[in-house]
């Protein structure tokens, strides 16, 4: 039996989600030597309007929050990440240095930011099925952006436009249509130029090859091929997002506890909806204690 660690991507940030992560200080350290006197105010309701920032604040809490739970002896043998969530996990695999990562990440999201400044975003549609959601798109200006659940499908594009899509959606049956806490057209081709600039950055970071399995949240396959890891890390952002086919291939690698990192709890939700066969829990809910009671029951 195997453990998969997750992490989430923009939408689950709250203001202060740095204030009580296991070995601050020591990981702040690492942070402002790579980002200076911006440290302190990362997870600040202000900066947290920034795509830069909750980028950031993400990748610190996934690292954080995962090294705790492996010092005390609980270890992944797969991890994953959805969206900004591969980076902390391709940390945790060991093929990207923390260092590094902040910096790329920090690129990433300037990039981001400033090729979609305000107007855009994504929306979650719950309760219809790929193909109705996607003659519900005909005509409009907007992509599928994330396929986080059978029915569970998320869209990219021009706020107004995703807003005609989700009021039809809502007519055609669909349980709900949610504009999500995410300020850039993530996951589509507006994005490809942005990527192309930080896969160019990518170029001068060296990466290593994992110490445990990097399994891609957009394409659901496991890399260990250092290269194709900083592709699937540079490219992401303009990917569709493949969730329930990674939850499905870890099933398939004998993975049944499944740990998602803080904050929040949507990766957790998304697991069992993909038919996982083990234990899925959030961090945030549960103890560590709860989290190695699972894997020695797990692993009898």
């Amino acid at each position: 039996m195997k453990t998969l660690f997750t992490f989430p991507g923009q939408g689950t940030q709250r203001a202060g989600m740095l204030q009580n992560i296991p070995d601050r200080d020591a990981i702040f350290a690492d942070v402002r030597a790579v980002l200076g006197d911006e440290t302190d105010q990362l997870d600040s309701t202000d900066a947290l309007q920034h795509t830069r920032a909750v980028q950031l604040c993400l990748l610190i809490a996934g690292v954080a929050w995962a090294r705790e739970l492996m010092a005390n002896g609980v270890k992944p043998d797969i991890v994953s990440g959805l969206s900004i969530g591969a980076y902390p996990a391709a940390v945790i695999a060991g093929a990207l240095d923390f260092r590094d990562a902040l910096r790329l990440v920090a690129l990433r999201g300037d990039l981001m930011e400033q090729a979609y400044p305000h107007g855009y975003g994504l929306t979650a549609i719950v309760g219809l099925r790929l193909n109705q959601v996607e003659k519900l798109m005909a005509g409009s200006h907007t992509y599928i952006a994330n396929l986080n659940a059978e029915t569970q499908i998320v869209i990219a594009g021009r706020d107004e436009e995703m807003a005609a899509v989700a009021q039809k959606a809502l007519e055609a049956g669909a349980s709900k249509a949610t504009h999500l806490a995410v300020s850039v057209p993530s996951h589509c081709a507006l994005l490809d130029e942005p990527a192309a600039k930080l896969a160019k950055a990518f170029e001068s970071v060296t990466l290593s090859r994992p110490q445990r399995a990097y399994l891609s949240g957009s394409t659901g396959r496991v890399l260990w091929e250092p290269l194709k890891i900083a592709d699937d890390l540079a490219f992401n952002m303009a990917r569709t997002v493949q969730w329930q086919d990674a939850m499905v291939s870890a099933n398939q690698r004998d993975a049944r506890l499944a740990i998602e990192m803080p904050p929040g709890s949507v990766l957790t939700g998304l697991t069992h909806l993909a038919g996982w066969q083990g234990e899925a829990i959030c961090r945030e809910r549960n103890s560590i204690e709860v989290a190695q009671h699972l894997l020695k029951r797990l692993t009898r």
